[in-house]
């Protein structure tokens, strides 16, 4: 049934909105176009917890019925700057979540409540906005008929693989120096006397444990992963949020071991039949020659195909090894808008 007009907007400023929205939130995101793990209940409360870095605005969108349609999961920071919940460093995609039957009477309401509040911010800086996605589509123009100056910017790519059914497959669709660099380093690990194993963290391992030693390789793989955890805060967010998408069943957390020895790690996502591959560690002092994180990435793909995952998503960046697995651009956007007074 189509909704005519939305009975009203509620707006939340306390952190207890997160308990009040508990049970309504994954639902609307299920029906919505921002489907992804980034923008679940989990994700969201767990980022303000923890970073907290001004005002939480949180919009929502009800019907006649009283059915939620639409949340904005905005804060206003220190700068008086309107932005997404989750913005930026450790999310990958953010949107509004509106359900898929209501987008533009909600995009339509949040634009208008957006002109009549302006006195509370100095403009909008919205991040990580999916370039399919229905908000960059609509608001800019919506925002503009209220007297916006409105600018979108590519922020980033998001290389994909369309995950093919079978191995062979997906080897095929690689140029051809590429598969043999695959094959020969599967090979070279096969034929070494070293032990070489793998295992994804299950109910069986001590979550907090896996947590510490997943960090250990995140910082020992680079000098900017070792910066980002020198922030307690970082740390801490993945101390909550690790544990709670584990047991909602969403994460895949594996670590390849050679020798007994840790060598590499994974901290993938399971969601929506997509695998993201969210971060990494390696160590590769005594083990660089095996190519320990290619490897432990390699079966993570194959895992995917095995799964019949449609997507593997290597999320922000254009490092180069993504494309050399197969990765194909996608793109986000930033959207900024600045309300012009009337007059």
């Amino acid at each position: 049934m189509k909704v005519e007009s939305v009975l009203e907007l509620e707006v939340y400023t306390q952190a207890n909105a997160f308990d009040k929205l508990k049970h309504e939130w994954n639902d609307l995101l299920i029906r919505s176009q921002a489907n992804t793990i980034f923008n679940t209940w989990e994700w969201h409360s767990t980022w303000w917890n923890i970073y907290r870095p001004g005002d939480l605005w949180i919009v929502i969108c009800r019907d006649n019925s009283g059915k939620l349609i639409g949340i904005a999961p905005w804060f206003i920071d220190q700068g008086r700057v309107v932005r997404f919940i989750g913005c930026e460093d450790v999310t990958d995609y953010l949107d509004l979540i509106i359900d898929k039957k209501h987008i533009d009477i909600v995009l339509g309401h949040l634009a208008n409540f957006l002109k009549e509040n302006c006195a509370m911010y100095d403009h909008l800086d919205l991040c990580n906005i999916p370039a399919a996605s229905s908000t960059l589509e609509k608001l800019p123009h919506l925002l503009q008929n209220n007297l916006f100056e409105v600018r979108t910017i590519r922020q980033d790519v998001c290389p994909i693989i369309e995950v093919p059914p079978t191995w062979e497959e997906y080897l095929q669709s690689l140029d051809k120096k590429q598969r043999h660099e695959i094959r020969r380093k599967l090979r070279r690990a096969e034929g070494v006397p070293d032990k070489i194993e793998w295992y994804t963290v299950d109910s069986s391992q001590n979550i907090q444990v896996e947590i510490e030693r997943f960090f250990l390789l995140m910082a020992a793989s680079d000098e900017n992963k070792q910066l980002f955890l020198q922030n307690e805060a970082h740390k801490a967010f993945f101390r909550h949020m690790i544990p709670l998408v584990f047991e909602k069943g969403w994460l895949r957390l594996n670590f390849l071991t050679i020798n007994d020895e840790p060598t590499a790690a994974y901290l993938n996502f399971v969601y929506d039949n997509q695998l993201l591959i969210y971060n990494s560690g390696l160590k590769i002092e005594n083990y660089g020659h095996l190519s320990p994180g290619i490897l432990l990435l390699v079966n993570n793909i194959q895992y995917a195909i095995d799964q019949g995952y449609k997507v593997v998503d290597f999320l922000r960046g254009n490092e180069t090894y993504k494309y050399r697995m197969g990765g194909k651009d996608t793109e986000i956007f930033k959207l900024s808008a600045w309300c012009k007074q009337d007059g």
